[in-house]
């Protein structure tokens, strides 16, 4: 039996989980809502659902107490930018002449 199967028939106390599986961050899914909630802007863009994304930020197992940034100042304080000429674009153009105010 090598080392692998071992750990994944019986186990270990010095692994994560006991050899198993570990449970999948909700903020490491499309459900997370860091960036966006459906259509609406997420944390990210305008602080919105801040307990709900700061608890998932918490939630990594990575040995460190995480602090979520803040929001985004590079927005358009979480308004959805005008649609361009090109298809599937959300961005107005030219960029330089519609910066975040």
């Amino acid at each position: 039996m090598g080392l692998i199967d071992k750990l994944l028939n019986d186990g270990s106390p010095y692994s994560y989980q006991n050899g198993g599986t570990p449970p999948i961050n909700p903020g490491a899914t499309q459900q997370s809502k860091l960036h966006a909630d459906g259509n609406a802007p997420g944390y990210s863009l305008d602080g919105s659902d801040y307990s709900e994304v700061n608890s998932a930020y918490q939630s990594y197992n990575d040995g460190y107490s995480n602090v979520l940034p803040m929001p985004s100042q590079l927005d358009l304080n979480g308004r959805r930018p005008a649609f361009s000429s090109v298809q599937g674009s959300t961005q107005r153009l030219p960029y330089i002449d519609n910066l975040p105010g």
